[in-house]
């Protein structure tokens, strides 16, 4: 397959043509727009790769003549993030998709491979051996707001609260963050604060001392400290006990930690990114959260959107999921029934982007070879589909007290879930029962989510 990559940066040129060439593809590489646009004109290409930023002409003078002339050849646009606003103007135009500069190889390989797909697709593609990003980005309106508001925040060094639910991507927008800040090469730690008991949440964060409490074996370094320089990134923040917060709160205005058992401080230099599927608002006026750490975290919120709000986007993720399946399980599916595909924009997708990640990687581990239909889809989720109230669980015994509050709590359970949309903080909070609790029910009586 040929492409056409119009790139003035002779160093950045000869790299990806490298780069494609390894990948068993055929390259015709130009400088200029001109030169790029008489070449076009003269051979066949499956895809254009096009640098935005022309000696001779925008990329978006470039797309625009190419969808004149080769409205079907798929046209993947190179830019920074200072542009993304062209950027957002070129794929209403018609640009496949945009990619920034420094390109990830792994991300640019599954982008062509997509392009190419939609382009041709009966053609067979080659089963991906090499590793897949871990994230799409999407380009919808919503999807596309969002990117530009990460690009805004990205450099600076404010504490960013990234909110939505339980599913949708925030760890992925934190390390977007990360990897587009003047931090990008320093250390990028994330810690999931859920997981956290009261008494590990400190030694986690601030590190301790040999001897510090009872199994203190040896000296461990916190998170703070295996951060420095770089990102902390604090999942599900809002489930820090209030002594814990009392210490972060510290730690953030003075840039100290003191590791638990010692008297000594360590000076530390961390952005702070949290995530939250509630509301830390709600949570600080009603005395839940620390109002002062609240706003010391809240300099910049940015909201995830639910799956089910991105339908533009749908078509879009379902292929990038499929193509890192086949890359992790060394299968060759070729895209998804019509059916399949309308019952995926039926689905409320309460799990969201990870719900959709599982349920493809399964059928593409099912299908093996060839489209994925509906028949490869888990049969909870056909039910939940057809009988969306529907949550129940074989009756028991009618003399069988225990086995009855067992299908009592287990229905009350995942009715709780489905209301708060996989909240599991809510969920808890509503069934008056720690998190911990919570996870312990979840897997006793297979609840997913």
């Amino acid at each position: 397959m040929a492409i056409l990559l119009i790139e003035d940066d002779r160093t950045f040129q000869r790299i990806l043509e490298g780069f494609l060439t390894k990948n068993k593809f055929e390259t015709v590489a130009c400088t200029t727009a001109k030169e790029g646009l008489a070449v076009l004109s003269k051979q066949l290409f499956e895809l254009v790769l096009l640098d935005y930023r022309l000696p001779d002409a925008t990329g978006q003078e470039v797309l625009e003549q190419i969808k004149q002339s080769h409205p079907q050849v798929p046209v993947i646009i190179m830019t920074s993030f200072s542009d993304i606003r062209a950027a957002v103007k070129a794929m209403k135009t018609g640009a496949f998709e945009y990619i920034t500069k420094p390109v990830n190889p792994d991300e640019l390989l599954m982008l062509i491979r997509s392009a190419l797909t939609k382009a041709n697709p009966g053609a067979p593609q080659p089963v991906a051996r090499q590793g897949a990003p871990k994230f799409v980005t999407g380009t919808s309106d919503v999807a596309l707001q969002l990117q530009q508001q990460i690009a805004l925040v990205a450099p600076t060094n404010l504490s960013v609260i990234i909110q939505g639910e339980s599913g949708t991507g925030k760890e992925q927008v934190a390390r977007s963050i990360h990897q587009l800040s003047n931090r990008a090469q320093k250390p990028f730690v994330a810690v999931d604060c859920g997981a956290l008991s009261k008494e590990l949440a400190a030694s986690e964060l601030f590190g301790y001392a040999k001897g510090a409490f009872t199994g203190a074996l040896r000296d461990k370094e916190g998170q703070f400290v295996a951060a420095n320089g770089g990102t902390l990134f604090l999942d599900e923040v809002g489930n820090l006990s209030y002594e814990v917060q009392v210490k972060l709160l510290r730690a953030i205005q003075e840039r100290i930690v003191q590791p638990l058992g010692t008297t000594r401080q360590i000076e530390v230099d961390v952005r702070i990114i949290t995530a939250t599927n509630d509301d830390l608002h709600e949570q600080a006026k009603g005395g839940v959260f620390r109002e002062d750490l609240y706003y010391r975290l809240n300099e910049f919120k940015l909201h995830v959107p639910a799956l089910r709000n991105r339908t533009d986007d749908l078509d879009e993720f379902m292929e990038f999921f499929r193509l890192q399946a086949n890359a992790e399980l060394e299968k060759n599916t070729l895209g998804f029934s019509t059916e399949l595909t309308g019952l995926f924009k039926k689905y409320e997708w309460p799990g969201n982007l990870r719900e959709m990640k599982n349920v493809i990687k399964r059928a593409v581990l099912i299908t093996g070879v060839g489209e994925i239909s509906s028949a490869a889809l888990p049969p909870e989720m056909m039910e939940s589909i057809n009988k969306p109230a529907a949550i129940s669980l074989t009756e028991p015994s009618t003399y069988d007290l225990k086995a009855i509050q067992e299908v009592q709590e287990r229905d009350l359970i995942a009715k709780t879930l489905v209301e708060v949309r996989y909240n599991k903080s809510k969920a808890a909070r509503m069934l008056n029962i720690d998190r911990k609790t919570l996870y312990l029910k979840m897997e006793k009586y297979n609840i997913q989510g």
